[in-house]
C-alpha cells in the first residue's frame, strides 16, 4: 500500500511517501514570509502548495499512483475523532472555515491529488477540530459562550495509542491525561478513548503557551476590547500569535528562555514558571475529570525536549500517576498509520456529514 502525506503548516508543507509502514521519502518545504505574503488569504495558496508537492515528487522520482492521500485535517465542524473521507460536505465546510489555518490546506490538496489516481482514496485523520467532550465541559456561566474543542488531536491520539502498545493495552481501555507542549499547549482528559475534557488550545483558554495567551480575565479583557488602543485584529494576535512567552519575553524559543534564566534573567524565570504552574494546574484539574482513576499522564510536544520543563511538571504531578514523556511530535507517521489502518479495515473510514 502506497501513502502520499501532505501537511500544511503555517511557514512550511511536509511532504511523506510511505510503503505500508515504512517512510521511504519524508521532506519538510519551509516557506519564507515574503513568499507567502502575495497570497491575500491561506486558501490563495492552494495552488502554489499542490504544485510544490508535485514538484518534490517529480524531484525525487517519485510517480503520482498511490492507494491513498491523507492530508492533515482542517478546522471544520465538531466531530469524533477518527479517519473521514474528504467528500463534497467537507470540502465545502473547510472553504468555509469559521478560523483560518494552513491545515485547511491539508484535505483539500489530498481531494484534489487523489481526483487525479484511479481508485485513490483522499482521508484526513483526527484534525484539531475533534470533540468528544462531555456535555457537562461545554457549560459555561454565559449561555453565550460554551466551551468548544480545539486541541492538538492528531498527536494527543497518536501518543495515547503508542502508550497503550506499549503496554499491551488499547488505548479505548484506559484513562489518560495527555498534555503536549508546542506552541500552543493543550491538555485532555482520555477517558475509554475519547478526550472527553480539553481546553481551547488556538485562541480560547488554558495554560498561557509560547505564542498564546491562554484563560484571561473576563472583566479585563473587556475593558481592553473597548479601550480604544487596539483594533480587532491586533487583539486576536495578543491571544494567539503576539501572546504568551512572546509577549512577555519576545521570544517562544524555550531554550533561549532557559538561557536567559541561567544568565540571571528573574522575569523570564517568573515567566516560564508561571507557564509551567499553568500547565501543572490543568493537570490536576483533568485528573479531577477522571475521578483520581489515571493509568499514566504523558507528555508531549517540542517543550517535552526540555528538562526543566518536564522536571518541574513531574515533581508536582508523579503522585497522580505515572508520567510518561514522548518528546516532539509525528504528525506524518501519525497521518500514514491512520491511513494504513483505514484501508486495512483496521480503524472504520467515517463518513463527514
Amino acid at each position: 500500500m502506497k501513502i502520499l502525506v501532505v501537511n500544511p503548516g503555517s511557514t512550511s508543507t511536509k511532504v511523506a511517501v510511505y510503503l505500508n509502514k515504512t517512510a521511504l521519502f519524508v521532506t519538510n518545504l519551509r516557506h519564507s514570509v515574503e513568499e507567502l505574503s502575495a497570497f491575500p488569504t491561506i486558501m490563495d495558496q492552494f495552488d502554489f502548495r499542490k504544485q510544490l508537492v508535485l514538484n518534490e515528487l517529480n524531484r525525487n522520482g517519485i510517480a503520482l499512483q498511490f492507494d491513498v492521500v491523507i492530508g492533515r485535517g482542517g478546522l471544520v465542524k465538531p466531530i469524533p475523532g477518527g479517519v473521514y473521507e474528504v467528500n463534497e460536505a467537507m470540502k465545502r465546510d473547510t472553504l468555509n472555515a469559521m478560523r483560518t489555518h494552513a491545515c485547511n490546506l491539508g484535505g483539500l490538496i489530498a481531494r484534489d491529488l487523489a481526483s487525479s489516481i484511479p481508485g485513490c482514496h483522499a482521508l484526513i485523520a483526527d484534525p484539531g477540530v475533534v470533540d468528544e467532550l462531555d456535555d457537562v465541559a461545554r457549560v459555561t456561566g454565559s449561555p453565550l459562550l460554551p466551551r468548544i474543542s480545539i486541541f492538538h488531536a492528531l498527536n494527543h491520539k497518536a501518543v495515547g495509542r503508542r502508550y497503550a502498545a506499549n503496554c499491551d493495552a488499547n488505548y479505548e481501555d484506559l484513562n489518560l491525561i495527555i498534555c503536549h507542549l508546542g506552541g500552543g499547549i493543550s491538555v485532555a482528559a482520555h477517558r475509554k478513548g475519547r478526550a472527553v475534557d480539553v481546553n481551547n488550545a488556538l485562541d480560547g483558554e488554558g495554560p498561557f503557551s509560547p505564542e498564546r495567551a491562554g484563560t484571561l480575565p473576563a472583566g479585563s479583557l473587556i475593558d481592553l476590547c473597548y479601550s480604544g488602543r487596539f483594533s480587532r485584529e491586533e487583539l486576536k494576535n495578543r491571544i494567539s500569535g503576539q501572546a504568551g512567552l512572546a509577549a512577555h519575553l519576545g521570544t517562544t524559543d524555550v531554550p533561549e528562555v532557559i538561557s536567559m534564566i541561567e544568565a540571571g534573567d528573574k522575569h523570564a524565570e517568573l515567566v516560564l514558571n508561571a507557564m509551567v504552574y499553568n500547565v501543572i494546574k490543568s493537570i490536576g484539574a483533568q485528573s479531577a475529570v477522571l475521578k483520581g482513576q489515571v493509568d499514566a499522564i504523558i507528555l508531549t510536544g517540542g517543550i517535552a525536549h526540555s528538562d526543566y520543563v518536564v522536571s518541574r511538571i513531574k515533581e508536582s504531578v508523579s503522585y497522580i500517576a505515572p508520567v510518561i514523556v514522548y518528546p516532539g511530535e509525528d504528525e506524518m507517521e501519525a497521518l500514514a498509520m491512520s491511513a494504513y489502518e483505514a484501508l486495512n479495515g483496521i480503524l472504520p473510514i467515517n463518513d463527514y456529514k
